[in-house]
């Protein structure tokens, strides 16, 4: 059995493929297989990965005929892993040089999931690096103490999962959705038994001009917008089948919804903030310190002035 299972879906990304797969093949860590989803890709995707398929027997190959969507690619790639481990890794990002070897030193702890760090680089070369906040060994209710304090949290190429607990819990991403990531990594995260952090930058996210995430296109943005508040409804509902106190996860969620909201326009807008006055979601905010106290009276009349205030 191989030690982890590293599933990379492939859409129309020829530009970055290369380096993608050759950030795998390149580590010094050998016990991994890959499992490459072309999701329908109409460029020359198909071409490199054929190359790569004469060369290394640890490559699974999955085609899609038509684009399926990330979540669907996602999905099929854990049926087909056969490790330990799961990671995900988009076919545009890259792995560090010594990045497999140094989740493998870690995961002896037996933990549900690592997380990692990530860092952005963008095509004119700049880099950002994050200072998350860190921990050892904890559960995943209470990590969001710590991770509500981190710039990425639910993307879900910053954790390595164990196999087992994902299967267990039938995790799947939501198909045909923007923000599936924000749709399920919270609840894995919030399920985990035992969940580790470490300092270390593995991951380089690949911040590109014209990607899914990045688009312009506002009639988008209102299917974004629209999706975030289905998941968001999921969250709640999976996480109050869970006995706990989860003051700090639902805080989170509230948080990342209401500043979604922030994203649309005129009645847009007003629709999405109605909605969720109805689902009591600035009820969910911590009030716990004063500051807390102020920013739920404030963010409760209007997110977006108070946005446009804090961020000047």
């Amino acid at each position: 059995m191989p030690k982890f299972s590293v599933i990379i879906p492939v859409y129309n990304t020829e530009k970055y493929l290369e380096r993608c797969l050759e950030s795998v093949l390149n580590q010094n860590f050998k016990n991994y297989e890959i499992i490459i989803i072309n999701d329908g890709s109409t460029d020359g995707s198909k071409k490199i990965i054929e190359k790569y398929l004469k060369k290394h027997k640890n490559i699974i190959y999955i085609e899609n005929k038509s684009n399926k969507g990330l979540s669907n690619a996602r999905n099929n790639g854990v049926l087909e892993s056969n490790g330990e481990y799961l990671l995900f890794l988009d076919s545009d990002d890259y792995y560090n040089e010594g990045f497999l070897k140094k989740l493998n030193v870690n995961i002896k702890d037996n933990v549900d999931v690592i997380k990692y760090k990530i860092r952005d680089v963008f095509e004119d070369k700049k880099i950002i690096e994050y200072g998350d906040p860190l921990f050892t060994v904890t559960d995943g209710v209470s990590a969001f103490k710590y991770l509500s304090k981190s710039h990425y949290i639910e993307v879900a190429c910053t954790y390595c999962y164990k196999k087992s607990f994902w299967k267990k819990n039938q995790f799947k991403f939501a198909e045909n959705t923007f923000h599936e990531d924000f749709g399920l990594i919270p609840l894995v995260i919030l399920k985990a038994k035992s969940i580790k952090c470490l300092d270390y930058i593995g991951y380089n996210y690949f911040q590109r001009s014209g990607s899914i995430m990045n688009s312009d296109d506002y009639e988008k943005t209102k299917k974004k917008a629209l999706d975030f508040l289905e998941h968001f409804k999921f969250l709640k509902k999976e996480s109050s089948k869970i006995s706990a106190d989860l003051a700090i996860f639902n805080s989170y969620i509230a948080n990342s919804l209401i500043i979604k909201a922030t994203t649309l326009k005129g009645e847009d807008y007003r629709k999405y903030i109605k909605e969720i006055r109805e689902n009591n979601v600035f009820e969910m905010l911590l009030e716990d310190t004063f500051l807390r106290k102020i920013k739920k009276i404030l963010i409760s009349i209007d997110p977006k002035i108070y946005y446009k205030i804090v961020r000047r």
